[in-house]
């Protein structure tokens, strides 16, 4: 069904799974078909056009601002987040465990994780004019990076259906636009803490107008959130925090602000950064740190039991990851050299097409937004079947023995990689014109409508694997890097090449030449 490919032993440190794992085969009754499985797999998006709603708003706001000079305001705006990129490059690319996981061992237990981290006194300000610049520029590409991981959320997580949200680090609210897209029936209440209030003015014009908005509140800090809201009420359904961790220079205090965000966190918790090594690295740092947080607490549970602990018995016991890791064990890119990230294409708005530069070439009508994502769950992970047990796929051979020789033609498919199949990174239209409908008029149809269900969903059990990076079409065969799980609980993981063949998988092999960067694969 799935092999191996014979040099995945080339990237140090990745283990190969065991062949026999791929074969495993239930008595059960299928669970899905083969279109279910293209439907739940697909989880990319090749070009994302960011909804008229938002072009008009952000053109609005520029419109208002008359700002001179904006070029050379985008331009300092880029070179802040280099200085930031660079401090990260300070900080040790690999931290030792004890350090992820209690950076904060040597300090006595009463005034553990009780330091003032307030984000705002130790992350990056924004002046005015680098509000406006991050709006003409980074807003559209932040959003549709966010809207790609919320999207995936909502197709992982179908019953889930936030109506309290917090939004760490909001900034000119692109996660509130692409919460909007994904929810827009469910949401009640978003809480945003955004220290700067520049950024909190933008956020608050580019939503003017727009109706049937939920209740939005917004803070300075984490600590002004705490003491506007009672105890009993802190909790949220999902919380986020997108492009933010990165601009607090220090592992301890990021550690301290993930850990006062899951806190404060009901259900889902979302973390996002850039899709550069030092966005991957600390991502997995948060990862290793929640994971190994809920690991000893539930320890505690246990130890516990019996008695009366109320401390430890207010939140669901237990985390897991909803995506991209299929899998809650230690990450199989650690110490390889490669990083975890993902990218989603966007047809550039007016704006920026108006205020980036280019390298003296005319600028394309798109780009490339790179990220790193995580999203935990409370909770145990569930026990589901793998996708593929109890389904058993033709070869080629008997599909050809089944054929009828009058219906025989010829298919050049294999021998020729078509337009559809080409790899959505090689991708280079002419022109995008996407807001040549726009007008600066809201009308009275410009509510949010909930989009269609799809036909079927991959589950959250560890039958999942993850394509990481492009796959490699070779004719009558595909190779892909996928970061899977090596059990059925989920409790470790492998980065395999495996190759797909026509030959011996049609099935399969149709599949994977129709899978991108991002997309889930079955096991």
């Amino acid at each position: 069904m799935q092999q191996l490919h014979p040099t995945a032993n080339k990237f140090a440190g990745i283990r190969q799974a065991p062949p026999e794992m791929a074969s495993i085969v239930s008595e059960t009754v299928p669970k899905f078909t083969a279109e279910a499985l293209k439907s739940a797999a697909k989880q990319s998006e090749r070009c994302h056009i960011v909804p008229l709603r938002l072009r008009r708003a952000i053109k609005k706001y520029l419109r208002e601002q008359e700002e001179p000079h904006m070029k050379r305001k985008v331009l300092r705006l880029s070179e802040s987040f280099s200085q930031i990129k660079e401090v990260n490059l300070m900080l040790p690319t690999s931290t030792s465990k004890e350090l992820v996981e209690d950076p904060l061992k040597s300090v006595e237990c009463s005034q553990r994780w009780k330091i003032k981290s307030a984000y705002g006194d130790i992350g990056l300000k924004y002046r005015e004019d680098e509000t406006v610049a991050y709006v003409a520029s980074r807003m559209p590409a932040v959003y549709s990076a966010l809207y790609r991981v919320l999207s995936e959320v909502r197709r992982r997580l179908p019953g889930f259906s936030p109506a309290k949200v917090l939004d760490f680090g909001a900034g000119t609210g692109s996660a509130f636009w692409a919460l909007r897209e994904v929810w827009p029936r469910s949401l009640n209440r978003i809480n945003l803490v955004e220290p700067s209030q520049s950024m909190q003015r933008a956020g608050q014009s580019l939503i003017k107008g727009l109706k049937n908005l939920p209740l939005i509140q917004s803070y300075g800090s984490i600590q002004a959130l705490s003491q506007d809201v009672k105890k009993s009420d802190r909790q949220h359904d999902l919380v986020i925090a997108s492009y933010v961790l990165g601009e607090i220079p220090s592992l301890k205090d990021r550690i301290t602000v993930v850990r006062q965000l899951w806190e404060l966190t009901g259900d889902v918790l979302v973390l996002v950064e850039p899709g550069t090594p030092q966005g991957s690295n600390i991502i997995s740092q948060m990862r290793s740190h929640i994971l190994w947080m809920e690991k000893r607490r539930s320890r505690k549970l246990e130890d516990a039991s019996g008695k009366e602990c109320k401390a430890l018995t207010t939140l669901k016991n237990g985390a897991y990851i909803v995506a991209p890791c299929p899998h809650d064990g230690s990450c199989p890119l650690d110490n390889t050299g490669k990083y975890c990230h993902f990218v989603q294409r966007l047809q550039r708005t007016t704006s920026q097409r108006a205020y980036k530069r280019s390298k003296g070439e005319p600028l394309r009508g798109f780009e490339d937004e790179k990220f790193c994502f995580i999203a935990f769950r409370r909770g145990q992970r569930p026990r589901e079947p793998w996708p593929l047990d109890g389904m058993k796929f033709e070869t080629l051979k008997e599909q050809h023995a089944r054929r009828n020789p009058e219906d025989l033609e010829i298919d050049y498919e294999d021998q020729f990689i078509s337009s559809e199949d080409e790899d959505v990174q090689d991708e280079d239209p002419i022109s995008y014109d996407s807001d040549v409908t726009e007008t600066d008029a809201i009308t009275e149809n410009d509510d949010w409508e909930e989009e269609g269900e799809e036909t079927a969903h991959a589950n959250l059990g560890s039958g999942w694997g993850r394509i990481i990076y492009n796959p490699l079409r070779r004719g009558k065969r595909v190779e892909m890097d996928i970061c899977r799980s090596m059990d059925r609980e989920g409790t470790e993981g492998s980065f395999d090449r495996i190759v797909i063949t026509k030959s011996k998988n049609p099935t399969l092999h149709h599949q994977a030449r129709r899978s991108v960067w991002g997309d889930l694969w079955p096991f």
